[in-house]
């Protein structure tokens, strides 16, 4: 039994969405042919009542969960490259330098003001 081997460098994950979704589509045209190739193979040995190939069972299951990691990690990682989550990132970053800056009093004034601004537009914009 043919099987596909490796992934793609795990440290090394695309840098853009059309990257990753590309890379997506791939993996799960590799998971794909894995699946026939163990089915194909299990038919074919069904076939001539043979015994199964236990090393290859493997080598072909083994490579399927490599592929499924990979595509669990990109799906991850094309989630932290969307817009609207890098911008969330950022105001948590910008929170944390901005709350080591003042002290407990300041800092709670600050909430107050930025929860009235939130208040006054979501009451504007209805």
């Amino acid at each position: 039994m043919q099987t596909h081997t490796g992934t793609a460098d795990a440290s090394r994950l695309p840098d853009s969405p059309a990257a990753c979704r590309a890379r997506l589509a791939a993996l799960q045209d590799e998971i794909a042919s894995i699946r026939l190739q163990i089915a194909a193979t299990d038919m074919r040995r069904q076939a001539v009542k043979g015994k199964p190939d236990a090393t290859a069972f493997h080598r072909a299951k083994t490579a399927l969960r490599l592929k499924q990691q990979e595509r669990a990690r990109l799906q991850a990682h094309l989630v932290g490259l969307e817009p609207g989550h890098r911008r969330d990132r950022f105001k948590d970053a910008l929170i944390e330098v901005l709350r080591a800056e003042f002290d407990d009093t300041r800092w709670a004034s600050l909430l107050g003001r930025a929860r009235a601004l939130l208040d006054s537009r979501e009451v504007r914009h209805g």
